[in-house]
Formats: structure tokens, sequence, C-alpha cells
């Protein structure tokens, strides 16, 4: 369901204050208070939210303006979204944000949406980088530059961006079957707008836009993570309260979309081989109960394997794949149906299945089991997303854009109190022919129309909202490296070849997350396996002999906890996300799936038929087709080995030659303990109780494969640049590697870190980002990385580089590329470059370390090579004392002239070819 993604295109139950409560200080007071999270208003209309979470050791300051592409007028299209990129080219105070972004190590983005536009850092939590993320939120609310030789440059950037959404036929599709099913308001108008708005927009019309919109009247911002509240609000008073309204009041006057009259059919021709059919209606906004009702329908339909319409479509075998689009909009929206089917199955015989199924609900109206389980599975993904501190402060955007922060819990209140009455009722008035943009206008004599009202009553309904009982905040963890290793503990269970490693802390709302990692096997006993690794890990949670697939996911939902497995030659993971009272019972489930796998021939046949779709939309793809041939032409296996490359066509047949036979093989050879496993659970866990129930359950798991890590050795890259010709696609690709002799263990480590970071990482702020996106303004996403082998014995280390532009833009993307990395070479880096990339590497990996998702990987993989946590602490006081020299030494060491790389393009070159002055171009 697509209200949990983040959308662009890009126990003391706690009372509400009735008036106002003085916090003390002169200008903030507090207004709200709903589990956990505070709101405040300051004298000048900017409303603030605070919510702290102890456990966390990272904040984000996130501010969401109450401006989208809703507002944008006549010429305006796309406006909105190219502010949002404009709000990087810095202020007089703030000259340089994607070099500051970089020095305080921050994850930063900006995104737009059809009510809203926000802007968020998440950093490590120091009073350091909080003062200066709120200074910048501050200074580029009002002092932003937005000057006219900033939007000669950006202004080709986001229509690279534009144009890499024209290559997908499913986005083009929606956006062109919404803008035929509004006819006046501008939900029907794409957030990232239209081309010739985007490259004809005068400068003074971009600046009136800021000066009416970027106001602290207008804007929310919101706090969450490790931070002392009364230090925060100081911190807000004091950058914010200066800031004035324009003397011009803002006055939003909706459109009213006129009801939909008859049935509306788009079509579209591109080239792919890939089917879609798709439909949408219109329905309330997301402040409208009946929204909530159409939530719960939403999974209903699409829920997998228990939904109508994908078992209608999958399993019916109409189709490979369904998925639907209901965002939460603050006036009237829409819920969006699409479906993929493969060239071997016929389009219409889908869209007769799809409307069938869509038009058959007032006949065989939902019942209470179906709303049941669909509750509990939307109610485990509002419970996962309210636990998660980072992710919740830009998860509140969607609603404050739409109304009001309260509208997630009181939807969440609705979506719980749902009942089959009810959705049933809201399908019966939205989903009908009159309503649907899907084919061609029917005529009737009696037409049926719906008028969608507004909500009414939005402030008295959110005003005495007062919530549920908030989470705890857990426990302050540092996450130096000292004190991970000192609350670590590690060993091997009894009897079990199994490695683990245990952290025990209190985390918000009682989370755990735990990885179980298997390694069997040696490098012959995988020769010729094809696909069936993957395949036998991705059917374990299809059914067990115990329980169906069905059942499994109902009881997922119930516990509110998450299992994931995946699977390759000699590994298998699972992977679990669930809290301190579910996790045993999680675990056992985990098991389950492990140790009784059914291994069902429909649900092989779903997959199979998944990945051929897959593969089938993808194989005319710029940059699948790349990433394909740079791989092949560094082919160092023959066929059959298990580090193969394979090509399109051979990917087609393993995927067509799996069998339940030969997974049930494969199953029996290599699933089970041999001689190598790692368990690593982080969070409010009982050491002994996991320690006894592994020993017990796993007792019996065993299989005779001792694990030999398959031999990777360092080869040089093959030197060629190599071009292919995509049709139709108004997006092209480079892609480049240069491969290289080293490991981590290497004492070059730490200054290859530095020097990937100076070369193409960073936030916008790299040498081939600001090459290629802020100085040449060609590209929408560049920029390059180093990856380091952790495997001393295979040393198999590259430095990769990338860049998106239009195809036109061929020549200036092999120059930058060619120039920059010459340059990188000749003339090494400089001192402000080495403190700024040396900051903001300390300050990421600490961010990282605060992730118990990552800090797990961390974890697994020093158990695995035999280190700990002073392993990082090393590599960090190396990184700390790098010199200018010391850097400059390993890139002419490691570095090579770009004509010594493996480069591929793909795109819809002239003549094939993209840059006549290398000699190695197909």
């Amino acid at each position: 369901m697509k209200i949990f993604i983040d959308a662009f295109r890009c126990c003391v139950v706690i009372c509400f204050l009735v008036g106002f409560s003085y916090t003390g200080l002169s200008q903030i007071k507090q207004t709200a208070q709903v589990e956990g999270i505070t709101q405040y208003v300051l004298d000048n209309g900017l409303k603030v939210l605070l919510f702290p979470d102890n456990s966390a050791q990272t904040i984000t300051v996130n501010i969401t303006y109450l401006v989208g592409s809703r507002h944008e007028g006549y010429g305006e299209k796309g406006m909105a979204h190219l502010l949002e990129h404009m709000l990087f080219k810095g202020t007089p105070s703030h000259p340089d944000i994607p070099k500051e972004l970089t020095e305080h190590g921050a994850r930063p983005n900006g995104t737009t949406w059809y009510d809203r536009t926000n802007y968020f850092e998440t950093f490590n939590a120091n009073k350091e980088n909080l003062e200066w993320a709120l200074d910048l939120e501050a200074d580029r609310m009002l002092n932003s530059y937005v000057a006219k030789k900033d939007l000669e440059s950006e202004f080709s950037v986001v229509r690279n961006e534009f144009e890499s959404g024209e290559n997908s036929p499913s986005g083009v599709l929606m956006d062109k079957v919404i803008s035929a099913a509004f006819l006046w308001h501008n939900y029907g108008n794409s957030t990232i707008g239209n081309r010739s708005d985007i490259e004809r927009v005068p400068i003074e019309n971009l600046q009136a836009f800021y000066k009416k919109y970027y106001r602290p009247d207008n804007a929310v911002l919101m706090v969450t993570g490790k931070f002392e509240t009364q230090n925060v609000l100081n911190l807000i008073e004091e950058k914010f309260k200066d800031l004035k309204n324009p003397e011009q009041p803002l006055r939003d006057v909706p459109t009213i979309e006129p009801a939909q009259d008859g049935e509306k059919r788009v079509t579209l021709s591109r080239v792919g081989d890939l089917q879609i059919v798709s439909a949408l209606y219109h329905t309330p906004s997301g402040s409208h109960e009946d929204y909530s009702a159409i939530v719960v329908a939403e999974e209903i339909l699409t829920s997998q394997p228990s939904g109508r319409l994908y078992k209608a479509l999958i399993d019916g075998k109409k189709a490979s794949s369904v998925w639907s689009f209901l965002p939460f909009t603050k006036e009237p929206g829409f819920i969006y149906f699409n479906v993929d089917v493969p060239s071997d199955m016929a389009l219409a015989e889908a869209e007769a299945t799809l409307k069938s199924v869509l038009e058959d609900l007032k006949a065989n109206p939902v019942t209470e089991e179906e709303v049941k389980r669909a509750k509990s599975k939307l109610m485990k993904k509002y419970d996962q997303i309210f636990r998660n501190s980072g992710y919740l402060g830009t998860f509140m955007s969607e609603f404050i854009g739409a109304g009001d922060w309260r509208l997630s819990f009181i939807t969440r209140d609705r979506v719980e109190a749902m009942t089959a009455e009810k959705v049933n009722a809201a399908m019966q008035r939205y989903f009908i022919n009159t309503n649907r943009t899907i084919g061609n206008f029917v005529p009737s004599k009696t037409p049926t129309r719906v008028e969608i009202e507004h909500t009414a009553g939005l402030d008295a309904l959110v005003t005495s909202y007062k919530g549920k009982e908030g989470l705890d905040a857990g426990e302050a963890f540092d996450v130096s490296y000292e004190n991970i290793q000192n609350r670590l503990k590690t060993g091997e269970l009894n009897g079990l070849p199994i490695e683990y490693g245990f952290i025990k802390k209190d985390n918000r709302g009682k989370t755990v997350t735990l990885s179980f990692v298997i390694r069997n096997g040696k490098v012959d006993d995988f020769m010729n396996k094809g696909q069936l690794a993957s395949f036998t890990a991705r059917m374990l949670n299809k059914g067990t002999q115990n329980y169906t697939r069905q059942e499994i996911e109902d009881k997922l939902s119930e516990l509110k906890s998450s299992i994931r497995f995946s699977g390759s030659n000699g590994r298998i993971v699972a992977s679990i996300s669930s809290t301190e009272d579910d996790l045993i019972e999680t675990i056992a489930l985990m098991t389950e799936m492990l140790k009784n796998p059914k291994f069902d021939s429909a649900e092989l046949e779903k997959l199979k038929t998944q990945d051929l779709a897959s593969i089938e939309e993808n194989k005319t793809e710029p940059q699948f087709l790349a990433s394909k041939n740079l791989r092949l032409l560094n082919q160092n296996y023959p066929k059959g080995h298990p580090l193969y490359v394979s090509t399109i066509e051979e990917d087609i047949e393993d995927i067509k030659a799996v069998s339940v036979d030969g997974i049930k093989e494969y199953y029996d050879d290599f699933y089970g303990i041999s001689n190598n496993a790692s368990l690593v659970a982080i969070g409010n866990i009982d050491e002994e109780e996991l320690k006894d129930y592994f020993e017990k359950a796993f007792a019996d798991f065993r299989v005779d494969k001792p694990y030999e890590s398959i031999s990777n050795p360092f080869k040089p890259n093959n030197e060629v640049n190599k071009s292919l010709k995509t049709p139709d696609k108004k997006n092209a690709i480079s892609i480049g590697v240069m491969a290289f002799e080293g490991s981590q263990d290497n004492d070059d480590y730490g200054a290859l870190q530095i020097a990937s970071s100076i070369f193409g990482g960073g936030v916008l702020n790299s040498r081939i980002t600001t090459r290629l996106r802020q100085q040449d303004g060609v590209s929408y996403g560049a920029g390059g990385y180093v990856n380091v082998d952790a495997d001393e014995k295979d040393k198999r280390s590259a430095i990769v580089v990338y860049a998106i532009y239009a195809p036109e833009n061929a020549l200036k993307v092999q120059r930058g590329f060619k120039e920059e990395i010459e340059r990188f070479i000749n003339d090494g880096i400089t001192e402000e470059e080495l403190k700024i990339a040396v900051n903001s590497w300390v300050q990421g990996e600490a961010v990282s370390r605060a992730k118990d998702n990552e800090l797990s990987t961390l974890i697994n993989n020093n158990l695995y090579y035999d280190r700990d946590m002073m392993f990082q602490k090393e590599v960090e006081n190396k990184v700390t004392n790098l010199t200018v020299d010391d850097v400059n030494k390993v890139i002419k060491k490691y570095f090579k002239l770009f004509d010594k790389w493996t480069v591929v393009n793909a795109g819809d070159f002239v003549e094939n070819k993209i840059n006549t002055e290398d000699k190695k171009v197909d």
C-alpha cells in the first residue's frame, strides 16, 4: 500500500492540554500533545513539532511548507519542485549548502508533492549539528538566493530528472491517466511538471512563488530523535522568532473538481515489451472518513496472496503483478490500480478481469474476515512506522500537507475501527464505471455521478483528538566503538557452530533486529545450479507443511513483525524485525519456514512469471542494459560457475528451468547447519532465552556441507568504452568501473574512503557531481564510489563512476568524466576538501552505527572476518590523522586515466556512438 512509501516523483495516557500551556519562553507556546509528539506555535505562526527519542542516536530536522504542485498556476507546472532544487543553492550565510551537508555527515533530501514541500537532514545527535541544521532551515526560509545564474544550470538538471521518469512506461501511463481523470484540479498534473514550463520559467516568477509561500505561518518544523526538549525550544526560538511574514496573507481557495460523468480511456504507445492496464477512481481527501475505508479496501483487493485482484489476476494467470497507489491528499484525490501483463498474456483479458473484480464488489461484498485480515496487516505497518522516530519525522509531512499531523493518528484509529459495512458502502459509492478512468466513454440514459465533498470541520476534528498511549522513549545508547564493543556479547552456541553477537539495549517501542546467516558448501557444490539458491530462499515464506502462505501473513500481522529471507550460492539469510514480547514467537515462525517449507508449484510459477515479466520490462531500459553489459565485459568465469555472468537470454532460460523438484533437491543438499553460521540480535532481548531457543530448535537442522568461501581474486578490468542503442528512451546512463587490488586490511583503506568521498560521494559536493550537475548542468544523478573488498584473500576492489543524462549531452558527460579523473590524479585534493570529507565520513559512520539494521550488518561482518569494533575504530583513527599528501599518494596509486576503465553507455544516441575522441568506442 503506497501510503506507507515516501511519495515523490522522487505506558502513560497523555492528556490533551486545553488552551495554551506556556513553556517559559517569550514567543513559543505549547498547543497540543499526542502520543509523544508535542506541538508548539511561535508568535509568527510557525508550528513546531517535537518528538524526543532517547534510544535514537540521531536527530532528524524536517521542515514542511504547505505548498506543492497544487498551488502552481498557468505556465508554472513544476515550479514547486524546481524551487525545491533551488533551495540547495545557498544563502548569504550558508553559501555552499552541499558542502555544509557533507561536513556535518548529514543524510538530507528535499521532496515535493501535491500539497507540500519538505526538506530534512538526519545527522549524528550533537548540539553543534542541531544548531547548524536549525540555522540552515531558518535562513533558507527567507534568504535563499533563487538566482538567475543558478536557475540556468539547475533547470537542465530538473529536466534530466523529468526525462528519467519518461523512461518508465508504467510511470508515464500513470501520469497520463491521472491527467485525463482531472478536468480542472492540479492533482491532474505531475509534480515534476512539464518540460516547457521547466525550461522557460522566468526567474522573477520563481522568486515571487518563493516569497509568497516560504514564510513562518506556512511552515511546520519537526524535530525527532535524541535531544533535550528545552534546549531545542531555546534554539528554535533563537533561530526562528525574528522571521517575518509578508504583509499579504495567504488564501487557499480550492478548485472543486466536477463529478466525472462517464468512463474515460487513455492509450499510450511507446517502446517496450511489458503490457500494462490500469484503473483510477476519484476518492475523498485523506481527512475524510471514507478515505480510511478505501485504505482497507485497497488492502483487501491487492494484498498478497489473499487480495481479490491478486487472486483473479496472478493466481488466474492473467498478469504478473498488481499494485495500487492511494495518496493522502488535502482535497479529493484518487486511487490507482496498475496491472503488469507479460506479452504472452492477453491485455484485453487482464482488463476484463480487473474491471470484473471491481464491478463485482456490489454483488459480492467484502467480508468481516477480509476486513479483519486487512486491518491486522495495516495496523502492523502503522505500528512499525510509529516506532521509528527517524522515519516518522518525514512521514508526517504527508499529513501536515493534507491539513494536520494528527490526521496520521486519526487515520490509524479509523482503520482500526473500520467495519465491513463501511468498506462496502465506500466501494459501492466510489468504484463505479462513471467515476473511473480506464477506457472509452460509455453512453447511458441514466448516468450515475458521485459528488465528493470536501471535509468540513477539520479544525474541530483534530483539536479534540487525544490519541493513544505513547511508546516509551528508550535508553540513550552511546554509539562509540568502545561502548558497542563493551555491550556486545559474543560466543558460540553449545553444540552448534553458530557464532553469536548480542547487544541488549532498551529501544523505543521495545524493538528487536535479528539476523541469522547460514553458510554451507564450496565452489564445486554450486556448479550449474543456476538460480536455485535464490528461488529456494524466496519460496520459504510461500507456505510450510503446517501453514499456508496466507496463515503466515496473518500471523506476522498479528505479531506486528517481519521476516525476510534471501539466498545465494553458499549463503542463507533470515532477517527479523520484531518486539520484545513477540520475538520468540516470531523466531518460531521463522524456524517453521526454514525447516518445513512446502514448495508449492503454483507459488513457484508466480515467482517465475514475476521475474520473467521484470526482465521483459527492463530489457530495453538503459540502466539495466548498462549494468548487465558492464559485468559481461569483465566476465571471468565459464558458464556453470556460480560467479558466471549470464546474458539476458540465459537469465530467462535459468528462470524457466527452475522446478519444484530442483528446489527440493537443492534444499535437501544445502539447508541445515554445517560448520559456519552466525546469529546477531540487537534491542530488547533476553540473551539466554535466545541461546537456549536456537540450541534446541536447530540441534537437528544439520547438513554435511562444510563451508568454503568461493574464491573471486582480483583481475584487471578490460579497457573498453562501449555504447548501446536504446530507442525511444529519453534518458541515458553511463557507468564506468576500474578494478584494483586491495582490501580493507590494507593500510590504504582509510585514505581510500576519503578519496572515494571527495571523488564521488558527499551531498551534491563531490568532484563528479559538482562538475556534471552543479557546473555543467547535464545530469540529475552523477557520482562515484570506491568499493574495497573485505576479504584479504581476494582483494577484488573497484572504483565506480556513473551519470544519468539526456542522450544529446553524452559528449559533455564523457568529457567531464575524463577531465575530472585526470585532474583528480594530477592535482590531488585540497586541505579544505580533506577536512570536510573526514568530518563527513566520521559523522556518517556514527549515524550508521546508530541504526540497528546497519549495526547488525557490521557485527555480522566482524564475526565472519574475525574482527571486533576496534578494527573500525583503528580505521577511523587512520582517517582522522590523514594528511593531504597521504590521500594524494593513494589516488595516484589506485586511480587510472579514463581510457583504462570499462565504460558502458546506454541511450538513444545518434549513430550509436557518443565520443569519437576515445579510441575504444563501439
